[in-house]
């Protein structure tokens, strides 16, 4: 698996999106992206990277949640490659309602939709078991100090973080979590703990 981090260049706040390929550029490797940003200007980086011979630069569109700095960009990204669109939520242009715990292939790996009502009604992570990468969107997994209040299930979703073994996270906002990713996660559990739910 490879992933690509894009940055919007447009002038409006904007949440990263990821281009995930497989490896090899197989025919049956589903180019995909999760989350789009604002305002479509990664078309252009997208246009100049190796996707694969005989197949569509983006196959498949994944929304961490459908807040205008993951999403605003989907019209432009469906003009551009019409691709398949998931999201939790139902709403323009989404044509799949993800459901918790259904299994998606990106680029070569699958990854399980874990939905996660922390940030928003309809967040969702997205896990590969394979490989042990996660993208986060904007859940909040970088608790460094005590403090932070949260509910049950939450604390319930950080403790399954942990037990999952995750290698690398890829949020929305933040630099990747290249090393020593399950740390970010103990620490943020650590510290939720600490205060009453």
């Amino acid at each position: 698996m490879r992933i690509h981090l894009l940055r919007s260049q447009g002038a409006i706040y904007s949440a990263q999106a990821y281009l995930v390929l497989g490896e090899w550029n197989r025919l049956n490797d589903v180019n995909a992206l999760v989350d789009v940003g604002t305002d479509g200007s990664i078309v252009r980086m997208i246009s100049v990277l190796s996707t694969g011979v005989g197949k569509k630069p983006i196959e498949r569109v994944v929304l961490t949640h459908t807040h205008f700095d993951h999403a605003g960009g989907l019209s432009v990204i469906q003009a551009a490659y019409h691709p398949e669109t998931y999201a939790y939520a139902m709403g323009e242009g989404i044509g799949h309602q993800l459901s918790h715990g259904e299994v998606l292939k990106l680029g070569d790996e699958d990854f399980e939709v874990l939905h996660v009502p922390e940030h928003s009604s309809d967040s969702v992570c997205l896990y590969s078991h394979a490989t042990g990468v996660l993208f986060s969107g904007d859940t909040p997994l970088r608790m460094n100090t005590q403090g932070r209040s949260c509910g049950t299930d939450y604390l319930d979703f950080l403790q399954d973080l942990v037990r999952r073994g995750v290698t690398a996270i890829y949020s929305g906002h933040d630099q990747p979590v290249l090393e020593r990713a399950s740390s970010v996660i103990e620490t943020a559990l650590r510290n939720a703990v600490q205060v009453a739910c």
